[in-house]
């Protein structure tokens, strides 16, 4: 394989990778790109997952992308559906034949003599290597480690005589109708997959070891359908967003500032919804809202099945696996049929790939993530992150644009190398996904880049504070070095507070 140089390589085909690139494509249209993808398909996290119920944890109308409108009521919406919009999005904007396929990026490295991204990328189907040359380099990739997910090692384990399922690698043709399942797990895949399960299973256990905060949502979003019925896609679309993107935020602030109220309500919307037919310390956490996700229930479909008796929650701590299920530390046994470890990702960044500048590695653990969407010390390369208390997607957005702007300016300019440099001694101890105190983000506290305690150098969760950072303050902003040197634009007119609040709600 000869080696190809573009202007820019976007690593990753997913949800982030795609809207990077349809961002590239209209708003740089003369650079050249590629985007590689180990897969054989686009769609990242919605190819890869294929168990039962899988689904959005975040609605629709702020999970789509703000060029392209969902269209439709549905705010939950299947996992094949999401990775047709995606796929949908990508054709119509003409970024599908940019798409290299199975290509497991190996290494990346920056030389500062040519002032470019040498990439080496291998062909799995092949074993065959071969090399990219690009000025600027974009991380796609997510979050987690999509060769397996994180389970623990669990004593006796190998003494079970049932079917151990993974969710990541569930089997197309796993027969579970009127089988005894224990689902491992109390997050986002639980929830999904209990009350599918329980469909067609004769009973589903979840264990949990502790409980979360769950909120019902109705699949179906009566009032977008009746916008879109007398306005145009675009503008009901515009509107839709706007509103659920100001309840999340709301929901999200009132539950850092004022989280006994919060967690009353929370609670009490639980207690309702189950009418006295559950013992409520399944579902009371010992934290505060939002120390970890939020958990959203379609249709309160998980308090149907439980009350039903279709499904049941056991909250323990496995004392050992036995012959025919599960032993817990209260002396309690769980039959089952099949186990389902739903117990979390394991988290890795740019998917894997470890990064040199120069024949340096770059630890990600040591360095500042700028304005969420660089890190220090790597020049002409950028990092597309979502949020992780919204729609991840609305970041991606904001950030993609941002990355455009630097560029394009880059280009006015005849800039040739941009790097964030930290040389305040910013960095601060939460990692770039914020302060959530899930055990995964624990996990891989020495994987992650930092915040900074200040400045650009500290990330944001706010999407309004975001959009008006990223969409509308000047690029040179004294911080970012442009050929080794510190440039600081005049502030223009920003449109004051009204503009990016109209762009944030409304869209650019």
């Amino acid at each position: 394989m000869n080696e190809q140089h573009f202007d820019v390589l976007i690593i990753g085909a997913g949800v982030s990778g795609i809207g990077m690139a349809c961002h590239l494509s209209r708003e740089c249209p003369g650079k050249s790109f590629a985007i590689l993808e180990r897969r054989q398909s686009l769609g990242g996290t919605w190819d890869l997952f294929r168990y039962p119920g899988i689904r959005s944890d975040s609605d629709m109308f702020t999970f789509g992308y703000n060029f392209r409108p969902w269209v439709g009521g549905k705010v939950l919406a299947d996992g094949a559906s999401i990775k047709q919009y995606v796929q949908e999005t990508a054709q119509e904007h003409d970024v599908e034949r940019h798409i290299r396929y199975g290509l497991a990026v190996k290494a990346a490295d920056w030389s500062s003599v040519d002032k470019c991204w040498r990439v080496t990328a291998e062909t799995e189907a092949t074993g065959e290597t071969g090399t990219y040359t690009a000025n600027f380099l974009i991380g796609c990739t997510g979050y987690y480690n999509y060769d397996h997910g994180y389970k623990p090692d669990f004593p006796g384990e190998d003494e079970f005589k049932g079917q151990m399922v993974h969710p990541q690698y569930w089997p197309e043709d796993l027969d579970y109708a009127g089988k005894k399942i224990v689902v491992i797990g109390s997050g986002a895949t639980a929830i999904t997959l209990v009350p599918t399960l329980a469909e067609q299973a004769g009973h589903v256990t979840m264990l949990q070891r502790s409980p979360t905060y769950l909120m019902p949502l109705p699949s179906t979003d009566k009032l977008a359908l009746g916008l879109q019925k007398i306005l145009p896609d675009s503008l009901a679309y515009k509107l839709t967003r706007a509103r659920n993107v100001a309840i999340s935020r709301f929901l999200y602030l009132r539950s850092r500032k004022s989280p006994r109220l919060m967690r009353r309500m929370f609670l009490g919307i639980i207690k309702r919804q189950l009418n006295g037919e559950a013992d409520m310390r399944h579902f009371t956490p010992d934290y505060d809202p939002w120390d970890q996700r939020l958990c959203v229930v379609k249709d309160g479909d998980l308090f149907t099945a439980l009350k039903t008796g279709k499904a049941s929650i056991a909250t323990d701590h496995i004392d050992r696996f036995t012959e025919t299920g599960i032993r817990l530390k209260s002396g309690e046994e769980l039959e089952a049929d099949i186990i389902v470890p739903a117990t979390g990702l394991e988290i890795q960044m740019l998917g894997g790939i470890k990064p040199t500048v120069d024949g340096q590695a770059v630890v990600m653990k040591d360095k500042v993530i700028y304005k969420n969407v660089m890190v220090e010390g790597m020049p002409n390369a950028g990092l597309i992150f979502g949020y992780t208390n919204i729609s991840w997607t609305l970041k991606v957005d904001i950030a993609a644009e941002y990355l455009c702007r630097l560029m394009n300016l880059m280009d006015k300019r005849g800039y040739r190398v941009v790097m964030a440099r930290d040389t305040e001694n910013s960095r601060g101890e939460d990692t770039i996904l914020g302060s959530l105190n899930a055990g995964y983000v624990k996990r891989a506290a020495d994987k992650l880049p930092r915040q900074g305690t200040h400045g650009p150098w500290k990330a944001s969760q706010n999407y309004l504070e975001d959009v008006k950072i990223l969409r509308f303050e000047p690029i040179e902003d004294g911080v970012l070095e442009f050929d080794g040197k510190r440039t600081h634009a005049s502030v223009g007119e920003s449109g004051g507070f009204l503009k990016p609040l109209r762009s944030a709600l409304f869209g650019s």
